[in-house]
């Protein structure tokens, strides 16, 4: 019984000392959305829903909540953040191509379609986040008509 409650012991102080460090932290300005928003202008509903949605892990401007500061939830959180914002990061639109920035909407239209975005994982902890079939609908319509664009935009020869 001694052997556990030294294991127990050294694993709380393990826990203790691995509350002093943490990743880097992806807190930017929400300021770094606006190329993207003022290209490829959401009606305010979906830019609420792309607020509350996609932006904390597809953006470098992500709300943390208080218990981000808790390790490890802070690695696991950072790793969302850093496979979001590798796969589709909107404050990065403004140096994109026409044909990324369309493969990056049809890309958001088939995982939004699916289902599969936002992860439950976030949206466990973020309800707001949590889309209804008329979120969907909304989002797809304002994508594809963000796509329509892009294809009707002059490409370089």
């Amino acid at each position: 019984m001694k052997i556990v409650k030294k294991i127990l012991l050294l694993l709380l102080v393990a826990f203790v000392i691995a509350q002093f460090f943490g990743p880097e932290k992806n807190e930017g300005s929400l300021e770094s959305v606006n190329a993207f928003l003022e290209e490829t202008k959401p009606p305010e509903h979906v830019k609420t829903i792309l607020e509350q949605a996609c932006f904390d892990c597809h953006s470098d401007a992500t709300r943390y909540p208080w218990y981000s500061n808790i390790t490890p939830v802070n690695y696991w959180m950072a790793d969302h953040v850093k496979h979001g914002t590798k796969h589709f990061n909107v404050s990065k639109w403004e140096g994109s191509s026409v044909k990324r920035k369309d493969h990056k909407m049809e890309e958001l239209i088939e995982m939004v379609e699916a289902k599969e975005m936002p992860l439950p994982s976030y949206t466990w902890s973020h309800g707001e986040a949590k889309l209804s079939e008329q979120q969907i609908e909304e989002v797809l319509k304002w994508a594809n008509q963000v796509r329509t664009m892009y294809a009707l935009a002059p490409r370089p020869q």
